[in-house]
């Protein structure tokens, strides 16, 4: 699968370095255009179709994160190329794929475009499809600790678990139950069931998505008309458990 990509770097020279390495080692990536600004980068995703944006986090007027604010129902995927390191966590709350250093690692960018072309290729297999699970529906239970003692639960009640703090709110069909552990605890207890995180805030019962909408990490739509966001350092695990 081709992927139309763009860069947007202020460096001259790192775009070139850039630019010559996806020539070389990325055939799988089709550059549509560079740009030295973010200015010039917002005018070349409007012009195009995008897959993904090799983007710098320092430039001119700006960073990164202030281009990525400014199209926020994107749906390609993005990856950060910098010099600074520090700038990781915020690239994963700004929901980038990958994370390149400079000077560029060729393996790590290998890395990084073959993950965007899998997930663009899982994508694109789902688009418009009822989906379906992999996995066998969830049967069992689960006890969960209550001050007086524990309350025994039917996975396959759950809908989806929320994180709040070091507490979680468990959904179920027509009720929500809030226990004094974290979503880390449920994910490692529901392990052998079928769910999936999907945020740092969301951990849910793959047979109770419908639907999966393509954005900056994209979100699932319950079969209850609830919508989670995905964070696009979990999408390629979500969209590997469907078919």
């Amino acid at each position: 699968m081709k992927l139309n990509a763009i860069i947007v770097e202020d460096e001259a020279n790192s775009r070139e370095i850039l630019r010559e390495y996806l020539s070389r080692y990325c055939e799988a990536v089709e550059l549509l255009g560079e740009a030295a600004s973010i200015k010039e980068g917002l005018e070349l995703i409007a012009k195009h179709k995008l897959d993904l944006v090799f983007l710098d986090v320092e430039m001119p007027f700006g960073n990164a994160f202030d281009l990525l604010d400014q199209v926020p129902n994107r749906t390609f995927e993005t990856i950060f190329v910098t010099a600074y390191n520090h700038y990781a966590m915020d690239a994963l709350n700004s929901q980038a794929a990958y994370y390149l250093m400079k000077p560029i690692n060729i393996d790590e960018l290998i890395k990084g475009v073959q993950l965007v072309q899998n997930i663009k290729e899982r994508e694109n297999a789902l688009e418009g499809k009822v989906l379906q699970s992999n996995f066998a529906k969830a049967e069992g239970k689960i006890t969960l600790p209550q001050q007086d003692g524990f309350k025994v639960l039917e996975v396959a009640d759950i809908h989806y678990c929320k994180a709040d703090d070091n507490y979680t709110e468990i959904y179920l069909k027509e009720k929500k139950i809030v226990v004094s552990k974290t979503l880390k605890y449920f994910e490692e207890i529901l392990s052998d069931f079928p769910f999936v995180r999907i945020h740092k805030s969301y951990l849910v019962n793959l047979n109770e998505i419908a639907q999966y909408k393509k954005g900056k990490g994209g979100s699932v739509l319950l079969h209850n008309g609830k919508e989670l966001s995905v964070s696009a350092t979990r999408k390629g695990d979500l969209l590997s458990h469907f078919k």
